[in-house]
């Protein structure tokens, strides 16, 4: 039997670890994440998953400690794995495994090396995302890979829809591949890093949204950054207006409206539709406004959300015009 400790955190964490259960590694220990106070916890538990099977979870500010690698040392594991583990293994860790280390990552590499992959993916409007396992090396996501498993990014998806669909892929590729890899008998060709991409973390202030770009972009946008995350925004003399979802552009809608000649929030037919920098479209299927004061206090309390039919009326009633300029 083959022995691992396993680097994990997330939903990818979660399916992955259970795949290596379900075909008999030994997992000697996981190492994983605690929850953050700061950070909405909407994924499932890989320690809850770890100390279910009865396997030792460690949760170390610092994986390369020399305390942490002489103990995952003593327990001479075959492989490590990481998934969507957060933090870079250095040498010492990589080197500990007799038959190598492996990393599960949300995109087809040599694309989207680095932080949040699938969010990228969607901001860049990408059509395929995936997921690729590889041998570790010091560099990030830039060992051999040993196989992938893409999926669909259609024009409406939003980050989170993508996401599960990267779940599943990792989950498929790691069943697929590991028998072979428990039994030595795949190779992982190098990958040509010149034809990649490499992008880093992002914060909460990077869903600004900028009107004046095209349709398209602020689409992208809206839906790379959809909840659970942090979601797109823009901010307005009546508050703050967050995009939650939206359509993409759409030649029939656009045949059906007049263009303002400038980023306008309107209604039409009860949509809430925004005119953007290139004079098309979007349709705004929900909006929160985080509103001021100086709002009328007949509207309900912030933040306001519209989702839905929405009336002339009531953006009359938010901004003092029905043409409201973004």
């Amino acid at each position: 039997m083959s022995r691992a400790v396993v680097f994990a955190y997330h939903n990818v964490g979660v399916r992955c670890l259970s795949v290596l259960l379900a075909q008999g590694v030994d997992v000697a220990c996981v190492v994983t994440h605690l929850d953050s106070p700061n950070e909405t916890i909407w994924f499932e538990s890989v320690a809850a998953l770890a100390r279910l099977h009865g396997i030792p979870v460690i949760t170390p500010d610092d994986p390369n400690d020399p305390a942490v690698v002489a103990d995952l040392a003593r327990l001479k594991p075959d492989f490590i794995f990481s998934f969507y583990y957060r933090l870079m293994l250095k040498a010492a860790l990589l080197n500990l495994p007799s038959r190598g280390a492996f990393n599960m990552h949300g995109s087809l590499l040599p694309q989207y090396r680095g932080r949040t992959p699938v969010n990228w993916a969607i901001i860049h409007g990408e059509t395929r995302s995936g997921a690729s396992l590889h041998e570790m090396v010091e560099k990030p996501d830039a060992g051999g890979i040993l196989a992938q498993q893409a999926v669909p990014i259609l024009p409406n998806d939003t980050a989170l829809e993508v996401f599960n669909k990267v779940t599943l892929a990792a989950e498929m590729t790691l069943d697929q591949v590991l028998p072979k890899l428990l039994a030595g008998s795949i190779q992982a060709p190098p990958q040509d890093l010149s034809r990649g991409s490499y992008f880093g973390g992002r914060k909460p202030e990077d869903g600004r949204i900028d009107w004046t770009q095209t349709a398209a972009t602020i689409h992208n946008l809206i839906r790379a950054v959809a909840p659970p995350y942090p979601g797109a925004f823009s901010d307005t003399s009546k508050g703050r207006l967050r995009v939650l979802r939206s359509l993409a552009p759409d030649s029939k809608l656009a045949a059906r409206l007049t263009p303002h000649g400038q980023p306008t929030l309107f209604v039409h037919g009860g949509q809430l539709i925004a005119e953007c920098g290139d004079g098309q479209f979007l349709r705004l299927l929900t909006v929160e406004l985080d509103v001021l004061p100086s709002v009328p206090a007949s509207l309900p309390p912030p933040p306001l959300s519209l989702s839905g039919a929405v009336s002339s009326d009531l953006l009359e009633a938010i901004f003092g015009t029905s043409t409201f300029r973004l």
